[in-house]
């Protein structure tokens, strides 16, 4: 019976190891910052020896497959789109940062616009993906910004500190094998395959969790100066690489009576506002939505975006960039979108919160 009880151990020990290394060799560049929960700089950044950069659903990082050059090309206008699902939308083609795109070669201006958008990403975890988006020297960064995901962030953070250090009572979930596993039953990775009776009792999910907290005021002025924190350390990054950076301002679609709506933005606004001046511009979505409501463009939750609400927010980030373009030629006689022949800092200095754009124009 014991030689049994140890010949059985020992190939549940052997079983575990080659288990073990097989998902080191060959899912590490998956499981690269998994249990960093979106605090890993690098997670679903895939530089490869060719110079060209693929994003990839990697680390717990779930970006649209895209792939681009290190280095950009000098004659094309790279932009990238930070968000969170609202600005990462139902595919990469119906997406506004798609959109912004198409139009912009329809103008005939070469043009490259990133999704990087990552569903449930609040400004903390919009700030890491902005530290490496600067790496691959876009002309201009896109920030889609709310106070939306701020209990996410709150929450991944968490995570992504539990056994770290190196604390004996930490060891065994050095393993990716048994962190996999816990991941899986506090996620119920499992649980589509369990009766429906048995889901239904044990279910156990945060949204209530999140829904209370949301009301508690202490916790929403909190979240509020978390977002104006990492908005201005987002703006003083992009102001230190020399990278225009526009705020694009969530708003949301709310009844107002019997077939009326108004949009409300939660104050976001307010908070990124005072950033505003030569480098950094708002981009306000209540403003540039408001002529056209009620037009279909929010999905029922209010909050996602229809393909004419992906529609109408390109076309008043284009108006931007066009206007901005403008400007410059009246300042130094460079266009914006030849930026790379500029320094950037006296284009910053002749476009400024002054010039008079706004989303309708």
């Amino acid at each position: 019976m014991n030689k049994l009880l140890k010949s059985s151990f020992l190939l549940a020990l052997v079983l575990f190891c080659a288990t073990e290394l097989v998902m080191r060799i060959f899912f590490s560049g998956s499981m690269d910052g998994r249990f960093e929960y979106g605090y890993s700089p690098t997670s679903g950044f895939v530089e490869g020896a060719d110079g060209m950069v693929r994003l990839v659903s990697a680390g717990g990082r779930k970006f649209r497959p895209q792939k681009f050059t290190k280095v950009p090309s000098p004659d094309t206008f790279r932009i990238m789109v930070i968000g969170d699902s609202v600005s990462r939308g139902p595919s990469l083609e119906a997406a506004y940062p798609w959109l912004v795109k198409e139009q912009m070669c329809a103008q005939g201006i070469k043009t490259e616009c990133f999704n990087l958008g990552l569903p449930g990403y609040g400004c903390n975890r919009k700030e890491v993906v902005l530290r490496k988006a600067l790496d691959y020297s876009p002309d201009l960064v896109i920030l889609h910004i709310n106070k939306n995901n701020e209990f996410e962030d709150e929450r991944e953070f968490k995570r992504s500190q539990d056994f770290k250090g190196w604390h004996p009572k930490n060891w065994i979930m050095k393993s990716f094998l048994v962190r996999r596993l816990y991941e899986a039953q506090t996620e119920k990775i499992f649980w589509k395959w369990l009766p429906a009776v048995i889901r239904n009792q044990k279910a156990v999910n945060d949204m209530g969790d999140k829904s209370a907290v949301s009301q508690n005021g202490e916790k929403q002025r909190e979240w509020a100066e978390r977002v104006k924190k990492y908005a201005a350390e987002s703006a003083s990054l992009a102001k230190a690489r020399n990278v225009p950076l526009l705020f694009i301002v969530q708003s949301y679609e709310c009844k107002a009576g019997p077939g009326k709506y108004r949009l409300d933005d939660k104050g976001v606004e307010g908070l990124v506002r005072p950033l505003e001046g030569p480098g950094v511009y708002v981009l306000s979505m209540k403003e540039a939505f408001e002529p056209f409501l009620p037009a279909g463009l929010y999905n029922a939750d209010g909050t996602h975006l229809k393909p004419e609400g992906h529609k109408r927010i390109a076309e008043a980030i284009v108006r931007f960039i066009k206007h901005a373009e403008r400007h410059a030629i009246m300042c130094s006689s460079v266009p914006l979108t030849n930026v790379r022949s500029t320094p950037i800092a006296h284009l910053n200095n002749c476009f400024s919160s002054s010039t008079g754009w706004s989303p309708g124009l």
